[in-house]
């Protein structure tokens, strides 16, 4: 039960008294957190059995319980109660977006390793079938794009954002073939259960994710990408551009390993596109 969020949509139906306990939550989170039900009672100029009374119509069963659930309500952090409030331009935003992409490509760049690149594009380049797994927003489109740079290189290639599906993707892998799993929080226990079953049996695999984490600790390979995102809930992550610059990456060593079968296969999609589509090669290899 999220309490907080019970509160926001009930906040005009509570009682006066009730109201000023709830928007002390709203005020002094860590202070409603800690608090005893007279020191409460005490802040909101309200009885402790009004503050009884407030538990239980959230749906809380005594204060014990209201605190309890109010921790675990508490604990994404008080910046989602109060983000930051300041008014942005097309300007501003531009800057802020930008020039957090451009800080987490140069963390990216200045704690690469090479060899490990080195490594993860030969295993991938000698593959007979790669799986890109990830799910939710990003992980997913990192998983996709993954897919998306290696097809149009002549590698066999699949990419689930399913974790049902990713697990039973893993239980028929080859020793020959490369499982890669995006994550990047790490925390994925659903794609930490398809890397290992693809472990078990013997194909490579490897993890793009935050090191230390449940999911790169799964990974026999890990391509570490752990990026600070700084407090304002409303900026689109950075991160991302890190993890779709190691997809790039990779991507551009594999390449250069196959190149004559890379830029055959190359030719031939230019040719159907140039057929069906463009009026010359010098568009895009797709939209």
């Amino acid at each position: 039960m999220d309490i907080l969020a019970a509160l926001q949509s009930e906040m005009d139906k509570l009682p006066k008294s009730e109201q000023r306990i709830a928007e002390i939550l709203f005020s002094d989170l860590g202070f409603a957190t800690n608090a005893s039900i007279t020191e409460l009672a005490a802040r909101a100029e309200v009885s402790p059995p009004t503050v009884t009374r407030f538990c239980r119509r959230i749906g809380c069963n005594s204060f014990s319980d209201f605190k309890v659930r109010l921790a675990q309500s508490a604990f994404v952090g008080t910046r989602y109660l109060r983000p930051e409030s300041k008014v942005f331009s097309a300007a501003d935003a531009a800057e802020n977006v930008i020039t957090k992409a451009q800080s987490a490509l140069y963390q990216l760049h200045a704690n690469l390793d090479a060899e490990l690149y080195e490594m993860v594009s030969g295993r991938i380049a000698r593959s007979t079938m790669v799986y890109a797994f990830g799910s939710g927003g990003n992980s997913a489109m990192i998983a996709n794009e993954l897919q998306n740079r290696l097809f149009r290189l002549g590698l066999r290639v699949t990419a689930s954002d399913d974790h049902g599906l990713q697990l039973m993707m893993a239980a028929t892998v080859k020793p020959s073939d490369v499982v890669i799993g995006s994550s990047i929080t790490g925390n994925d226990d659903a794609l930490v259960k398809a890397l290992e079953a693809a472990n078990g049996y013997k194909a490579h695999t490897v993890a793009i994710t935050r090191p230390g984490s449940p999911v790169a600790a799964a990974a026999d390979s890990v391509l570490p990408i752990d990026l600070p995102e700084g407090v304002n809930i409303l900026r689109p992550t950075s991160t991302r551009f890190a993890f779709l610059a190691a997809i790039d990456i990779l991507a551009l060593l594999v390449a250069m390993r196959i190149e004559g079968g890379a830029v055959e296969t190359l030719r031939r999609i230019k040719h159907q596109l140039v057929t069906h589509r463009d009026k010359h090669d010098r568009e895009p290899m797709g939209d």
